[in-house]
C-alpha cells in the first residue's frame, strides 16, 4: 500500500511547531542561568518568542509583534554584563533570524524584507532607548552579528521560495505537456477508428447500396417483390451511410458539433419495426406515450430506448428468424418502459452466441441512463428484453 505524502503546508507547521518548541525550551534555562533573568520573565519571553514561529505561517504581521515584545523583554529584564551578548540573548538571536526567515519563505520577498528591516529597528531602538542606561556601543556586536545572519537568512529563504516556485512551473508543465500527450494520443486513436470505419465499413455498404439499386435493372427476370425487396435494402444501406457519415464527422473532429452525432429518438421506432418486417419478421409495435411525449423526452433517454429497440430486433432476426416479435413502448410515474418479446426460442442462444456484444452494450447504457435491464428466456418459450429508464433522472 503506497502512503501519501504530507502537504507542504502541514510540513511547514510542523517544521515551525518544532522551531518553536526548540526555542522555549532552550531559552528559558540559559536566560535565567547564563543572563541572570528572572525564570518567570525567562520563560514569558521565551514563549513569546516561541510562538511567533508558527503563527508567523498564517499571521505575520501580528507574529512579528509577538516576536518583538519577545526581544524587548528579554533586553529590558537582562542585567549589564559586559561578558554577554545584548540586548539579544543567543537563543532570542537564532529565534529572531528564524522568524525573518519564515515571514520571507512562506509570504512574499516584499514582506520578507520588511520584517527583516523592522527587526533591525526594533533591536536598535531597544538599545538606545534601554531603562538601565545601556546604549547601541554596549551592543554594537550583536547587532551587527544579527544584522548580518538574519539577512543572509533572508536571502536564503528568497532563493529557496524561487527556486521551489521554479520547481512547481516545471512540474505544472510537465502536467499539461503528460495531458497534451493523452488527448493527442486520443485523437490520433480516433482518427485511426474512423479511417478503418471509413476504409472498411463505409466501402462495404456502398457495395451493398450500389449492388441492391442495380439489381433491378441486372436481373431482368426479378418479380415486383424482389425488385421493391431491393429497394428497401438500398433504402437501409443509405440510412446506415449517412449515420455512418455523421459518425466519422464527429470522430475526426473533437470540436464538432454535438448535433453532427447520429441520435435517432423514440420517434423512429416505427420506421425500425417496419424495416424488421421487411426482413420477414412479424413485429408489432405498442407505443403508450401521449400527445408530444415523443419529442419531449431528454435526448439520451430516446436514444438509448431506440438503441435497445434496435438491438434486440436485430437479435432476433439473427437468432430467431420469421418468429413473432412484440414491442411495447409505455411511460407511466417518471418512468419509460420498454420491452421486446418474440416467441421462438434463440437458437444458438442470445447469452452464449460467440463474438456479441449487444446485451453486454445494452447493459452499460442502461446502466448509464440510470435504470434497469432483464433479459433472457420466457418461460413459455422465446426471449424477452425489457428495460426501464428513469426519464426524470436523466442526465
Amino acid at each position: 500500500m503506497r502512503m501519501r505524502r504530507p502537504s507542504p503546508t502541514l510540513l511547514w507547521w510542523f517544521a515551525a511547531g518544532t522551531l518553536g518548541v526548540a526555542v522555549l525550551v532552550v531559552s528559558v534555562p540559559i536566560a535565567a542561568s547564563a543572563y541572570d533573568v528572572p525564570l518567570v520573565i525567562a520563560f514569558v519571553a521565551a514563549t513569546a518568542q516561541g510562538a511567533a514561529l508558527p503563527l508567523s505561517l498564517s499571521r505575520p504581521v501580528e507574529a512579528t509583534l509577538l516576536q518583538f515584545a519577545g526581544v524587548a523583554t528579554f533586553a529590558i529584564a537582562m542585567p549589564a554584563n559586559p561578558d554577554m551578548t545584548w540586548p539579544l540573548t543567543i537563543p532570542g538571536l537564532i529565534a529572531l533570524s528564524l522568524h525573518v526567515g519564515l515571514v520571507a519563505a512562506r509570504h512574499s520577498w516584499r514582506a520578507g524584507a520588511l520584517a527583516w528591516w523592522a527587526s533591525v529597528l526594533v533591536t536598535i531602538l531597544v538599545a538606545v532607548l534601554d531603562p538601565s542606561g545601556r546604549g547601541v556601543d554596549d551592543g554594537d556586536v550583536t547587532l551587527i552579528v544579527y544584522a548580518t545572519d538574519s539577512a543572509l537568512v533572508v536571502i536564503a529563504a528568497m532563493v529557496i521560495r524561487h527556486w521551489s516556485g521554479i520547481r512547481r512551473q516545471l512540474a505544472e508543465a510537465r502536467r499539461d505537456i503528460a495531458v497534451e500527450q493523452s488527448q493527442r494520443a486520443v485523437a490520433e486513436e480516433r482518427t485511426r477508428i474512423a479511417r478503418e470505419l471509413h476504409d472498411v465499413v463505409a466501402h462495404s455498404m456502398s457495395v451493398i447500396h450500389m449492388q441492391a439499386t442495380s439489381a433491378s435493372y441486372r436481373l431482368k427476370n426479378a418479380d415486383e417483390e424482389s425488385k421493391q425487396e431491393f429497394t428497401r435494402i438500398a433504402a437501409g444501406a443509405r440510412s446506415a451511410m449517412r449515420e455512418m457519415r455523421q459518425l466519422l464527422s464527429v470522430l475526426r473532429d473533437e470540436q464538432a458539433d454535438a448535433s453532427l452525432a447520429p441520435v435517432p429518438g423514440l420517434d423512429r421506432v416505427p420506421e425500425l419495426v417496419e424495416s424488421t418486417r421487411a426482413a420477414g419478421v412479424p413485429v408489432d409495435l405498442e407505443m403508450e406515450l401521449g400527445t408530444g411525449t415523443v419529442t419531449g423526452l431528454p435526448d439520451t433517454i430516446g436514444t438509448g430506448a431506440y438503441r435497445i429497440v434496435q438491438e434486440s430486433l436485430s437479435n432476433v432476426i439473427r437468432h430467431a428468424p420469421g418468429a413473432r416479435t412484440l414491442v411495447v413502448i409505455d411511460l407511466a410515474d417518471g418512468m419509460l418502459k420498454l420491452s421486446v418479446c418474440n416467441d421462438a426460442a434463440p437458437t444458438p442462444s442470445v447469452e452464449s452466441s460467440p463474438g456479441g456484444h449487444g446485451l453486454h452494450g445494452m447493459r452499460e447504457r442502461v446502466r448509464l441512463l440510470g435504470g434497469t435491464l432483464e433479459t433472457g428466456p420466457r418461460p413459455e418459450g422465446g426471449y424477452r428484453v425489457a428495460a426501464r429508464l428513469p426519464v426524470g433522472g436523466a442526465a
